[in-house]
């Protein structure tokens, strides 16, 4: 199976659309794959599938339970890039894992897993810079890319570097700390989006925060994508199965398009 590329996003951004990626933990349920495939017929232009793992850093309350629940339930990396194989998911998918999955499968195991599975791009949010060249050189040979983050704490020189050794995207985070739902975003995703903008032309996505329609909207006033994980998982936990999910991203579809 060839990759879904998320040169798809480019496209889609110069275009004039504005890019929406659902987060979803690979799963985390018996019908995950039904939601993931209910937020693609609502809008999703990609879509982000966590990898669970028991010590996952950078996720807050609501991602880690689901982490949880998903590895309660059994599930492996190996099975969640199968259960991707199979999906039918008509947009990129990109897997966001953390680097001792990585690092136990080794680096062109993973990548060629990934690739023969159709998935376009991975985020490995611990895996920093100065140490990614021996999996991100893997990961392009198999036409996976490898999507790096820029944060609030990122110094002004090295954002052009993490931009540089990106690819599909950028990962802008909209504010220090752990995912998370957020009553409000202040002005970091701003400035953020801001400093990646003057280091590469790659789609700019802001995620860790965005919780509403509004703020998706507010958000891509000045980026050219969302990425929203916490809201949305949250309302699967709490049992609202594919169509909560596919009628939450429909909402911020609608957002985004001016509906």
């Amino acid at each position: 199976m060839t990759p879904r590329s998320l040169e798809a996003l480019r496209a889609r951004r110069d275009a004039g659309g504005k890019l929406l990626v659902p987060y979803l933990m690979g799963g985390m349920s018996e019908d995950w794959v039904d939601a993931l495939q209910a937020v693609v017929a609502a809008g999703a232009d990609a879509v982000e599938v966590g990898i669970p793992f028991s010590d996952p850093m950078m996720d807050g309350p609501v991602i880690q339970e689901a982490s949880v629940r998903a590895l309660d339930r059994g599930a492996t990396p190996h099975q969640i890039v199968d259960d991707l194989a199979t999906a039918a998911v008509g947009v990129p998918v990109a897997v966001m894992t953390y680097y001792n999955i990585v690092f136990r499968a080794g680096h062109r195991r993973m990548a060629r897993s990934l690739s023969a599975a159709g998935v376009g791009g991975a985020i490995v949010p611990d895996l920093p810079l100065e140490e990614v060249g021996p999996w991100a050189a893997e990961a392009d040979d198999a036409g996976v890319a490898t999507v790096l983050l820029v944060a609030p704490s990122t110094p002004p020189d090295r954002v052009p570097r993490v931009c540089a050794r990106s690819r599909g995207f950028v990962y802008a985070v909209a504010r220090m700390g752990v995912t998370g739902e957020r009553p409000t975003l202040g002005a970091d995703a701003v400035e953020v989006v801001a400093r990646i903008r003057g280091a590469t032309d790659l789609p700019v996505c802001v995620g860790v925060g965005v919780s509403t329609p509004a703020q998706a909207a507010a958000v891509c006033e000045v980026a050219d994508g969302v990425v929203v994980g916490s809201a949305l998982v949250r309302r699967l936990l709490e049992g609202g199965g594919p169509d909560a999910a596919g009628e939450f991203v429909g909402n911020l579809r609608s957002a985004l398009d001016g509906g």
